[in-house]
């Protein structure tokens, strides 16, 4: 039996709100878009640069979605190794995203979507050395 990973979908109430921070902020590109009039939804995939393979599916249903829950903690969580954890997390810090877990360790941290899923940022390579305001910072809420 052959598997192969196609990608992670993830439903939003805000296509604009999300791919501001899938794109935006955490650096995704959109590699193609779906929309379907009859169903009255929209499909926007997203993969890191060079990675077409690594797609985020972002599903908005044109009319709304009730099925999304006010905690998304049962999906569990998106994982991205990244060049400077500490760059990134400034950058998202910068445009008001909640650093849930902060890099204390240089190594690792959490933050949320719009849609409140969470993120995991892992540092590519080594660790960086601790540095404020990271080092000291607290968590802030779940991640």
């Amino acid at each position: 039996m052959t598997l192969k990973y196609l990608h992670t979908m993830v439903r939003v109430r805000d296509i604009e709100q999300s791919k501001a921070f899938y794109c935006d902020l955490l650096g995704l590109e959109e590699t193609r878009r779906i929309e379907s009039e009859e169903g009255r939804f929209s499909l926007v995939f997203l993969s890191p640069p060079g990675q077409e393979n690594a797609d985020v599916e972002l599903t908005y249903n044109w009319d709304g979605d009730d099925a999304l829950p006010d905690d998304s903690r049962h999906f569990g969580h998106l994982a991205y190794r990244v060049g400077n954890i500490y760059e990134l997390c400034q950058k998202m810090m910068d445009a008001g995203v909640t650093i849930n877990r902060p890099p204390r360790d240089g190594h690792m941290a959490f933050v949320r979507s719009p849609d409140n899923i969470s993120i995991e940022l892992l540092q590519e390579g080594d660790p960086l050395p601790a540095q404020e305001p990271w080092a000291s910072m607290e968590n802030t809420g779940k991640w």
